[in-house]
């Protein structure tokens, strides 16, 4: 029994400066550990996409009008692997693009949006398109396939390439990555694969705005 009557109740422990001091540094390691893992983490991905925030942050001003939807990536990354199919049917994919800017397009017939900003998308082509820039519209028609050529027969899209993905893994595959929420869905990409922006809805691609995005997308300032 203690001095106070109470059994079995001594004073409080108090612990050891020492001990304190351990505690408190070990917590300070952890932290910095998994900051420093974080930090190892974001250096790696810019690695895989040198130079590509740069040209991000010089398409900023430009944003706006016909294009101010297009949302931006601060820290650019690389697009995820996708695949489709070519006009003949025979498999290609996002990769075999790859040292050109690309303006990647998801659009369906049944996409009123995606009708309209097609003729627009064709137009871009036949004004920039080249060695520098190929405008990628994928369809996701699940069925039909006439119906694809004749739309786009009826809507005089001439300059692109008819590329398609009855799958519609590429849609999934964008929305895994948080950058697609429907149709028409379009993804400004680098030469080397990394996304610039993305843009959920229609707009009108053949605009001074859009044209100016994609020229700064193309080409290193003063060039």
């Amino acid at each position: 029994m203690n001095e106070d009557g109470n059994a079995g109740r001594g004073k409080p422990r108090r612990m050891a400066p020492w001990i304190g001091l351990a505690v408190l540094a070990g917590a300070v390691a952890g932290v910095a550990a998994i900051y420093g893992i974080a930090g190892a983490a974001r250096n790696q991905e810019s690695a895989a996409c040198p130079g590509a925030a740069a040209v991000s942050a010089r398409l900023d001003p430009l944003v706006k009008g016909e294009v101010a939807a297009l949302n931006l990536a601060a820290q650019p990354q690389p697009m995820p692997a996708l695949s489709f199919l070519t006009p003949d049917g025979k498999p290609t994919s996002l990769a075999d693009f790859r040292g050109r800017t690309v303006l990647l397009n998801l659009w369906a017939t049944w996409c009123i949006p995606c009708r309209k900003e097609m003729p627009a998308l064709n137009e871009l082509q036949k004004a920039l398109g080249g060695k520098d820039l190929e405008v990628v519209a994928v369809n996701i028609d699940t069925r039909n396939p006439d119906r694809i050529a004749s739309f786009l027969e009826e809507a005089k899209v001439d300059r692109l390439a008819r590329y398609t993905d009855p799958t519609t893994g590429v849609l999934q595959s964008l929305k895994n990555e948080g950058l697609a929420l429907g149709l028409p869905t379009t993804v400004l990409i680098d030469k080397q694969g990394c996304r610039l922006g993305v843009m959920s809805g229609g707009a009108d691609w053949a605009s001074e705005e859009a044209k100016k995005v994609i020229e700064a997308a193309i080409r290193p300032t003063g060039a």
